[in-house]
């Protein structure tokens, strides 16, 4: 028998963006971003100015990805978007698995990361401080970063695919918003006098736990996709 439910979307997008937000791989590349920005000696106006095209090109790049996903799987016919739903709601549960193993032995095993040779591109990149340079890097960490932060934005995707309108346009909006919030804060933070390594050592600390939150989260999405697939759960 399946249950009727109706989903508390906005607390979803919510809840989902958050957790993503705080992935290591995004805010780590942003740290690397402000260090050599730092190391060049960039004045203030440059700092914040070179800073927000970087976070506005990952905040574009993500929204049109999510948009072209969202029709692609929009024109999938149903029964076999239902079969679809099911197998990416599966793989985000074994990624969800994947960071919670990572919460207690981080690097043992397979791990979800930047590749290392795209780490050593990022570097190079990232020294390219001029408007299409740091306009590239926000375009080719959001491409590289996939494997990091991809699964709870294709959750997402995967359900407001199911009934597009333009109130889900503003949802997928909205997630984008809350996915660069704390690159913002970072950005503000370091501009209003915060020391980096104060940051850096933060992010160490506490990474972790942001992957036991994503995995965690990662598992209950993965289960809802399949139950809404399947039929268990009705949207309403």
């Amino acid at each position: 028998m399946a249950i009727e439910a109706i989903l508390p979307t906005i607390g979803t997008i919510v809840i989902t963006g958050l957790i993503d937000a705080i992935n290591p791989c995004t805010i780590g590349t942003l740290i690397l971003l402000i260090s050599v920005m730092l190391v060049a000696q960039k004045s203030m106006k440059n700092f914040l100015l070179l800073g927000s095209l970087y976070i506005f090109a990952v905040f574009i790049t993500y929204l049109l990805a999510g948009l072209g996903l969202i029709y692609f799987f929009a024109a999938i016919p149903l029964r076999i978007s239902e079969y679809l739903s099911i197998a990416i709601g599966s793989i985000i549960v074994a990624v969800g698995i994947i960071e919670i193993k990572d919460y207690f032995w981080y690097g043992k095993g397979f791990s979800l990361a930047i590749p290392h040779s795209f780490a050593k591109k990022l570097d190079k990149y990232a020294s390219r401080l001029t408007v299409p340079g740091v306009i590239f890097l926000g375009i080719f960490v959001s491409a590289v970063e996939l494997p990091c932060t991809g699964a709870p934005y294709l959750a997402i995707i995967t359900i407001l695919s199911r009934f597009f309108d333009f109130t889900a346009l503003l949802l997928l909006v909205l997630y984008n918003v809350i996915f660069i919030l704390p690159l913002i804060i970072i950005l503000l933070l370091v501009s209003a006098g915060k020391k980096l390594h104060v940051i850096k050592r933060w992010k160490h600390e506490n990474r972790a736990y942001m992957r036991l939150a994503i995995g965690l989260m990662l598992i209950a999405m993965g289960w809802l996709m399949i139950l809404i697939a399947n039929l268990t759960i009705n949207l309403g």
